[in-house]
């Protein structure tokens, strides 16, 4: 297959979309850029097209609300551009108890981390295919591997993406289109203080968005199903099968939750 032209990333304002915003550039790729932040998006599209010589296209949505991918898909089309790969990047998560959560953010979270990302992949498969190729890289978490309390949402959330890409890469066999899912550990981005990880053991495990981004890049061209960015994330899920689901659940409860000076 020859390098697909054009990617899509939501969520290219900041952390892990936006090293893959850099990395994708880096290899000469057209860019279309998706945030709630159009400030924020369009200083990182003026840097890129300076330094790499590349269009980009900055569209800024919010993929939390209701319709919001059918919105960008359209706003695509009347640009007249085409998506070759699709990075649903762009995820919420709130860190406390279920039961204490508000419901508005409980709603956003699902309505960006499934809701928008199947929908996109929806939308963008029906191009994909019909020219024959494609790449779609969707972001999950070390989190979809377990329950996790405090995190409730989110690590389900981030489990349906797993299962979604899983399935729709087999059922793509044979059509020139790869899904690969990728699921990093703890991440040194905003989505930290914006979910209210600070004073967790999360903190003190992170990896660097521009090497979670490299490895993306990678095992996306390559056509791969999964990578567990992070050296010490890798043996996760086979670590995980040797616990009780009880035991596991807890220390994943533990790391994700605050500690008390």
């Amino acid at each position: 297959m020859t390098t697909p032209s054009t990617a899509l990333i939501t969520g290219a304002s900041s952390g892990i979309g936006r090293a893959l915003a850099q990395r994708f550039a880096a290899a000469g790729h057209a860019l279309i850029l998706v945030a709630r932040r159009e400030a924020a998006l369009q200083e990182l599209a003026q840097e890129l097209r300076q330094r790499h010589n590349i269009t980009v296209t900055v569209i800024a949505h919010d993929l939390s609300t209701t319709g919001a991918a059918a919105a960008l898909m359209q706003d695509i089309e009347a640009a007249g551009l085409e998506v070759d790969i699709l990075v649903n990047n762009a995820g919420l998560g709130f860190n406390g108890a279920f039961v204490d959560s508000e419901l508005p953010q409980i709603q956003a979270m699902l309505q960006v981390d499934m809701i928008a990302l199947t929908e996109l992949c929806h939308l963008a498969l029906q191009g994909m295919k019909r020219r024959g190729h494609g790449r779609i890289l969707n972001v999950a978490s070390v989190a979809a591997f377990l329950p996790c309390p405090q995190f409730a949402v989110y690590a389900a959330c981030k489990a349906y993406v797993l299962s979604l890409s899983e399935s729709l890469r087999h059922e793509l066999r044979g059509a020139n289109i790869s899904v690969t899912c990728l699921c990093p550990g703890a991440t040194a981005t905003e989505f930290h203080a914006v979910a209210g990880n600070e004073g967790t053991l999360i903190m003190r495990m992170m990896d660097s968005p521009e090497m979670v981004a490299e490895q993306a890049y990678r095992a996306t061209l390559a056509g791969r199903g999964m990578i567990i960015s992070g050296w010490i994330n890798k043996p996760l899920p086979f670590f995980l099968q040797l616990l009780p689901r009880s035991w596991a659940m807890s220390l994943a409860g533990r790391a994700a939750r605050r500690q008390v000076a």
